[in-house]
Formats: structure tokens, sequence, C-alpha cells
């Protein structure tokens, strides 16, 4: 009786709304926590960084000229997705994170529901940190939130869904487009919520995933023109004091999340001012009575 071998899947990049192997052509296996093997995963470098902000820059126009009720309902779906497709996640962490199904179950309830909580924020956001000033001439002046362009989000390792959802969701919301970098230890989990981004409604190139070594990838985010924000919730020390001393030439905004894996789960990753981190503030004056 022939012995059947089982298929090990390569997870591939996710840009501009297709899965593409590295340019490098490199691929790793991908470990659980105890270093069992899993699949494998294709490997990203420079070139795919690059690749993935043109793709981000690309998609940044006409995902923020969206309307914001549009851009919510969008974000909706692509929660209706997460929800629907929770039994892949569920599989990816319990195997790479080797926790049990309830507390895969668990992580992926807050991933739908924090989706579902920044969704609602897409028309509320302008409202609730804009303004009209007071000014002392014979003018109206407002000033508005609008999206920086494109955003890179640096994942944690822990929480590996939670945390990438409660990133992409406040930065995307206002009508950025973003490049994650995903997390070095569970980049299945990453690279699986993308696969189901990619039969949302979400347009190709609002969200991109790459994934590889932080270290080959920094000087590169830090120096990279076409950059506007950068959200460093990696928690290291070494990794910020990079990003912010490469953006000190191009002047990108550097923002660091360092949560721990409870407070992904809790209030504090709803925090609506981290809107406010990827966006700029645009003040318009109008004469009365023109």
């Amino acid at each position: 009786m022939n012995q059947r071998l089982d298929i090990r899947k390569t997870y591939k990049l996710y840009i501009g709304g297709a899965f593409v192997r590295s340019e490098s052509g490199r691929s790793l296996p991908a470990q659980s926590v105890s270093g069992k093997p899993l699949d494998n995963f294709c490997h990203g470098s420079r070139k795919d960084l690059r690749d993935a902000v043109v793709a981000a820059r690309n998609a940044f126009e006409g995902w923020a000229k969206r309307t914001a009720y549009l851009r919510g309902q969008i974000l909706y779906r692509a929660a209706e997705m997460l929800q629907n497709r929770a039994s892949e996640l569920v599989n990816e962490i319990v195997r790479s994170a080797e926790v049990s199904p309830e507390a895969a179950q668990a992580e992926v309830n807050v991933a739908i529901d924090r989706l579902v909580y920044y969704a609602g924020w897409t028309d509320k956001y302008s409202q609730v940190f804009g303004s009209v000033n007071p000014v002392s001439s014979s003018h109206f002046n407002f000033t508005s939130p609008e999206p920086s362009g494109v955003v890179v989000v640096v994942a944690p390792n822990e929480s590996p869904l939670a945390a990438l959802v409660s990133l992409i969701a406040p930065a995307i919301l206002s009508g950025n487009s973003c490049v994650v970098i995903a997390s070095e230890t569970f980049p299945l989990v990453a690279l699986t919520f993308s696969e189901i981004l990619a039969t949302s409604d979400l347009p190709g190139g609002v969200v991109n995933v790459i994934v590889g070594k932080r270290a080959e990838f920094l000087p590169h985010i830090a120096s990279h023109m076409d950059i506007n924000s950068v959200i460093d919730a990696s928690g290291s020390a070494e990794i910020a004091t990079a990003l912010q001393s490469g953006s000190a030439l191009n002047l990108k905004r550097v923002t660091s999340r360092t949560l721990t894996p409870e407070e992904w789960a809790g209030s504090r990753a709803e925090d609506p001012y981290w809107i406010m981190d990827t966006v700029e503030l645009k003040t318009a004056w109008h004469p009365i009575g023109v």
C-alpha cells in the first residue's frame, strides 16, 4: 500500500491584491513556538517592500476618494468574511502558537469585533476631531483630518491576529493604504488573514502583507521617500531607534505601540485617537458672504 504524503503549502506575499512569490525566490519553513515544522512561506526582500509601497500608493487615491460611509461598509464586509472563515484562522493560531482552540477562537472574536468597531468610526472621526475655529476676521475657518498616504505597520510577534487587525483598521479607515511587515514568529496567521481580505470588498493594494526579517526592511522603511507614516508595534527599542533616526531626513511620522497580549484584546486597542496618528489636519478659510 502506497503511503500518501501531505502537500506542504507555500504561503505567498500579498501585494497589490495579488498573491506573489518573493522576487528573490526565497522561501522559508514556518515553525510553531515549540519548533514543530508547519508550511512554507515566501521570504520578502527589499524589492518586495518597494513593490508593496508602489501598490499602496497606487491604491491610495481611489480608496481616499471613497465616501466615509462606503469605507465603513467595506470594513464591515471584511469583518463578515473574517467571521465566515474564522475556523481557518483558529486552526492557524492553534498550530502556530500552540494554544487551545478556545483561546484561538477568543482572539479571532476580538479581531472580528475590532473590525466592526473601527468600521463605525469611518463617518464619525472627522466630526469628532475636526473643528470650526473662531477667527477675528470675516471668514469661516474649518479644520478637518485627511489621510496622510502610505502607512507601514510593523506588527508585533504576540497576539498575531488581534494586534494585526487593531493596527490596520485605524490606519486605513480614514483613506490611507498600508504595507504590513508581519510577525516573524507567526507569519502564517498574517498571510491567512490576507487571503481573507482578498475575498472581501477591500480594493487591492489598500492592504499589502509581506513577511521576512525585519532587520532587512528597517533601513529601507526609514529612508523610503514615499512612505508617509510608520506604526511600530514591534516592542523593540532597537527597531524604534532605527526607524526614528532614519526617518529624520524625510520627516515621516513614526508612532510606537507597545501593548501586552492582554491589552491587545482590551479597550486600549480600541482607542479612536489612534486614527489621528496617520492623518494630517487641513485648515481652510472661506470668506463670509461670498
